[in-house]
C-alpha cells in the first residue's frame, strides 16, 4: 500500500513581527524554545497569537519574552486563568543568555522576537540582537526598497 502524506503544504510561520525589520538593524539571530502552558499551544495552533511588540529581557540569568499576545479560546478550561500577556520563558542555552546579556548591556543591543514558528512539534521563537534605526536610516531603507521595485517593474517591462 502506498503511505498517505500527511504534511499539508501549510507554512510553519506562526506569527511575525514585520515592524522589526523597518525599526532595527538586525545583526545576529537565535533560535529558542518557548515555554509554554496548554491552553496557549492551543491558542496558537488557532493562528491567535500576535509578535507584533515583542521583545525579550534577561532577569536572573533567565531570557522572558514580553509583548507577545496569545488570545484565549472561547473553548478553553474554566479553572485555568488565561492571561494574553503574560510573560513567557525563553529556553536558551548559557552560552546565548552570556552573548545576549553581554550585548545587551556592554554594546547597547536591543532582543528583539521577530518570528515565531512550528518546528516539528516545538514551538520555536526567532530573536535577533537588534540596534534602534534612526529616521534617516529609515528613509534609506524605504527608498531602496522602492528602488528595486522599480527595477523589477523596468525589467519585466522590458522583456
Amino acid at each position: 500500500m502506498k503511505k498517505k502524506n500527511t504534511k499539508s503544504n501549510q507554512s510553519s510561520t506562526i506569527a511575525l513581527n514585520r515592524k522589526a525589520r523597518h525599526e532595527y538593524f538586525l545583526e545576529d539571530k537565535f533560535e529558542a524554545g518557548i515555554s509554554l502552558q496548554g491552553w496557549e499551544v492551543k491558542s496558537i495552533r488557532a493562528g491567535k497569537a500576535n509578535l507584533s511588540d515583542a521583545y525579550v529581557i534577561i532577569q536572573n540569568g533567565e531570557a522572558f519574552l514580553l509583548g507577545c499576545k496569545i488570545q484565549p479560546l472561547k473553548e478553553a478550561s474554566s479553572h485555568v486563568i488565561c492571561d494574553p500577556d503574560r510573560s513567557r520563558k525563553l529556553l536558551l542555552n548559557k552560552r546565548e543568555l552570556n552573548r545576549l546579556l553581554g550585548a545587551r548591556e556592554q554594546k547597547g543591543y536591543s532582543i528583539v522576537a521577530t518570528a515565531m514558528y512550528w518546528k516539528k512539534c516545538w514551538v520555536k521563537v526567532e530573536i535577533y540582537l537588534a540596534k534602534g534605526k534612526q529616521s534617516q536610516d529609515k528613509r534609506d531603507s524605504i527608498k531602496d526598497r522602492d528602488w528595486a521595485r522599480q527595477k523589477e517593474r523596468l525589467m519585466k517591462h522590458k522583456s
